[in-house]
């Protein structure tokens, strides 16, 4: 739920916040955020370990970071999310707040209370500041739909839970999504 359009929140405001306060700035405003299910932080470790494994192993400069990081999609933008799973690449990007321009590859695993957001908002905002890939992750619906959105395309794959996924930013890494536990 976002705040009434009754004042125009910056950057600096949304990071002199409480630190307890779950939100994310789009464009000027502050949206809240509910506290993830347990099903949800469960995709969230999983995914968060695999990938983590998978970057040491290969002795890798990509860094991953799980929710709450802060991504500020430009540096002059009035825009700061908090991903689920980021994987950044570029390390100039990386501050002590976060993450300062496109990452990557983005994760997000759809709340049922705003499925909205996910689908349209933040693809929608990840798309033009140039993150070259976005995975969607909606356990309800037993999906994960891919964005690859590099050289100026957006190609949309979609994938169940019984399907291995390759991650379009490496040349052999997949995810089986079959191990995973999504149940409550």
């Amino acid at each position: 739920m976002a705040l009434p359009l009754e004042k125009y929140y910056t950057v600096e405001d949304y990071y002199d916040m409480p630190e307890d306060i779950r939100a994310e700035l789009i464009e000027g405003q502050i949206v809240y955020m509910a506290a993830p299910s347990t099903q949800h932080q469960r995709i969230s470790s999983h995914l968060h370990l695999i990938i983590g494994n998978y970057i040491n192993s290969k002795h890798g400069s990509c860094e991953v970071f799980y929710a709450p990081y802060s991504v500020q999609l430009r540096e002059e933008d009035d825009t700061v999310v908090e991903p689920d799973i980021v994987v950044v690449c570029d390390p100039d990007k990386i501050t002590p707040r976060g993450c300062v321009g496109a990452p990557d590859w983005i994760i997000e695993i759809v709340s049922p209370s705003n499925p909205r957001h996910d689908y349209i908002t933040k693809l929608y905002l990840y798309s033009n500041a140039g993150v070259r890939e976005y995975w969607i992750i909606d356990a309800a619906q037993n999906k994960i739909y891919v964005y690859n959105m590099q050289d100026n395309k957006l190609v949309l794959k979609d994938y169940t839970f019984q399907d291995t996924v390759k991650v379009g930013i490496y040349d052999d890494f997949y995810i089986d999504f079959s191990d995973f536990n999504i149940t409550i």
